[in-house]
């Protein structure tokens, strides 16, 4: 290894030292994270299993799923498991709540909302949105998923806020494919720069900013980037 690779692994070693002290009263501090969240889903129960399942995240355990971490809070997997595979509850609350504390802890008159579609390659086909498209990180057209995210940037930080995944016209009108893998009804197709602006509608109002940027993917639309 050639010696200015070496600094550099060392400076990143050094940096992921963790400080003892950063985990004193560290579920207590998670809680309060998690409060606003959990108050957002459906019922009390949610919120509470919402609470144990990401102490179960960052707990000690070698194996972490829905069985194991009821297991570590003495309840029945079952109630675990169904919060997390079948009952239904609407994210979109959650993300909401997000942008928003994005944006008051975060925000910046001259802040940026950045716009960007990244691919994960994927083998199979029965992933949802899964098909032969542009994979940014293979640099080709290959199998993989799509997903369109929005992040921000300020002076303070930066940080991602939201996401949507990108069906093609294909997919969209797949109904067997829809149904096999839970894709809501109303969910339609929408070009890349929809889904973006949907993001912009739905959080702009709550991160202040100057700026919306994105790669070249994005600015290949005239009407995208005209906007103001």
């Amino acid at each position: 290894m050639e010696r200015r690779f070496e600094v550099r692994l060392e400076e990143l070693l050094d940096d992921a030292v963790l400080d003892p002290r950063v985990t004193n009263g560290m579920l207590n501090r998670l809680e309060r994270f998690i409060r606003p969240f959990a108050v957002a889903l459906m019922s009390p129960e949610q919120g509470r299993h919402a609470w144990e399942y990401v102490a179960g995240l960052f707990s000690d355990m070698k194996r972490k799923n829905a069985e194991t971490i009821a297991y570590l809070h003495d309840q029945d997997r079952q109630a675990m498991q169904k919060f997390i595979g079948q009952a239904p509850w609407d994210h979109r609350p959650l993300i909401g709540e997000l942008a928003r504390q994005v944006g008051a802890e975060l925000g910046e008159p001259d802040g940026v909302l950045v716009f960007d579609p990244s691919g994960f390659p994927k083998q199979g086909k029965a992933s949802v949105g899964v098909a032969r498209q542009w994979c940014g990180r293979l640099g080709k057209v290959d199998n993989c998923q799509v997903g369109v995210y929005l992040a921000y940037a300020s002076r303070k930080e930066h940080s991602l806020v939201d996401v949507r995944l990108y069906l093609n016209e294909e997919w969209a009108k797949a109904k067997g494919r829809r149904k096999k893998c839970g894709v809501p009804k109303e969910i339609r197709f929408q070009t890349r720069h929809a889904l973006a602006l949907e993001m912009l509608a739905e959080h702009g109002k709550v991160l202040p900013h100057a700026w919306i940027a994105g790669d070249d993917e994005m600015g290949r639309s005239s009407a995208f980037a005209g906007l103001e």
